[in-house]
């Protein structure tokens, strides 16, 4: 099988679990390689970082210029019209990448799912309707673009939903965010909602929130 190339940051000891982490649009996998160390995880949690690289596709908001994208954007209005097809088929190839992580003997309850912006709306259609339990999603400055069409599927119809946005973000309204933690919760989800005073990025007391949410996701 072809699988998306990826950046891979191994633990210390053997891995006993995973995070596979999606850039943004225009970004790449290792756009947050370098939240690993800022995590300080102890040691006794190896976790393997998996982030992969996007193709590059014509991007229709950017003049269709080509550039790493996991799906089309077609226009910037609150609903974001986006490549149905194209988001589905990265969904898949990101599923994939969750398979080949069990397949290395990582159970799949302790394989988190996580995304930025773009990633993040790949990474609800992957992991909410992945056929095996996966140990949660972690949502940041992003939106749940298939949620009229997902099918949830009954291995994650429980699972742990963190959700982080900006409360300035002027790329991806903070507005989506809340209306991800709607449909999420309409669905019968209980997820979390954190809001940061930054933009369209990453901040350090945000980081520290995501390493207190793996460890309590993943420390048995």
């Amino acid at each position: 099988m072809t699988y998306l190339n990826c950046v891979e940051v191994e633990p210390k000891q053997q891995a006993t679990a995973s995070v596979i982490w999606l850039h943004g649009l225009g970004a790449d996998g290792h756009d947050f390689e370098p939240i690993v160390p800022a995590l300080q995880l102890p040691d006794f949690l190896p976790v393997r970082f998996v982030f992969p690289h996007s193709p590059k596709i014509a991007v229709t908001i950017n003049g269709g210029m080509v550039m790493p994208a996991w799906y089309d954007i077609l226009d910037m209005s609150i609903e974001r019209k986006v490549d149905s097809k194209q988001l589905l088929a990265s969904a898949k190839s990101v599923q994939d990448l969750i398979e080949r992580e069990i397949s290395r003997g990582i159970a799949s309850e302790r394989i988190i799912v996580a995304g930025f912006s773009q990633g993040g709306a790949v990474g609800y259609q992957a992991a909410l309707s992945f056929d095996k339990p996966l140990g949660g999603i972690l949502a940041m400055s992003t939106y749940f673009a298939t949620k009229d069409s997902i099918a949830i599927h009954q291995s994650n119809s429980s699972i742990n939903v963190a959700v982080m946005h900006g409360s300035q973000d002027p790329v991806v309204s903070p507005a989506l965010g809340e209306q991800a933690m709607s449909a999420l919760q309409a669905k019968g989800f209980t997820p979390s909602y954190q809001t940061y005073p930054m933009q369209h990025a990453v901040c350090a007391e945000q980081v520290a929130d995501i390493s207190a949410w793996l460890q309590q996701r993943l420390i048995a």
